[in-house]
């Protein structure tokens, strides 16, 4: 392959596609070169459903959501059409998950609602079932947990900012109104703690 001045320098794979050689964390975030980060997914791995959602679980188990995320993509990318949306949402799940564990609360929220409204109903529904995939709780875990992130750093906040003027509030004392203008940090989540198990069945 021919490499132009400009190309010289960038992080590429054997066929010239861009691709960063930067260590990365457990949840995907880029490290320093020279630094130790986490072995990444390889791509374009062809599993089988059981060898997939083992291996995602496995991965969601130890914190690293967003490799998980990358397992279902290699299964919504090799497998039938009629799957899309079982894989694309639990990959959507996996993502949502790994932005809330690095304090892009808004952004996990959206991401775990919409996987959660691809297993909802429908194919997506269907194709969890002939897997043993508990879709219902995973949709509800999915929704549960974009609320928390999504709204619950503000009430948390807002009983902070409270307290420390003295003021002794129940959480569910506080004004919404009083919440919008209480500035808070993202409410950050364990991603290992809040892995969520893909089949009821699975260890």
């Amino acid at each position: 392959m021919n490499r132009t001045a400009r190309d010289r320098g960038r992080d590429r794979d054997e066929e010239g596609r861009a691709r960063s050689a930067r260590p990365r964390d457990g949840l995907g975030r880029p490290l320093p070169y020279g630094a130790e980060g986490v072995p990444r997914q390889p791509e374009g791995v062809v599993r089988t459903p059981d060898e997939t959602l083992r291996e995602a679980q496995r991965l969601l188990d130890a914190g690293m959501p967003f490799h998980a995320h990358e397992v279902f993509e290699d299964a919504w990318k090799s497998g039938p059409g009629s799957e899309r949306d079982l894989w694309q949402g639990l990959a959507q799940l996996a993502v949502g998950l790994t932005h809330a564990a690095r304090g892009n609360t808004a952004g996990g929220a959206r991401l775990l609602r919409r996987g959660a409204d691809r297993l909802a109903g429908g194919p997506g529904s269907a194709a969890a079932a002939a897997y043993g995939i508990d879709a219902v709780g995973l949709v509800a875990w999915a929704r549960e947990l974009a609320g928390r992130a999504g709204e619950g750093g503000a009430v948390e906040g807002a009983v902070e900012a409270a307290d420390t003027a003295g003021v002794t509030r129940p959480a569910a004392a506080v004004d919404r109104t009083a919440v919008e203008r209480v500035p808070v940090g993202p409410v950050v989540v364990d991603a290992a703690a809040e892995a969520p198990r893909l089949r009821p069945d699975q260890p």
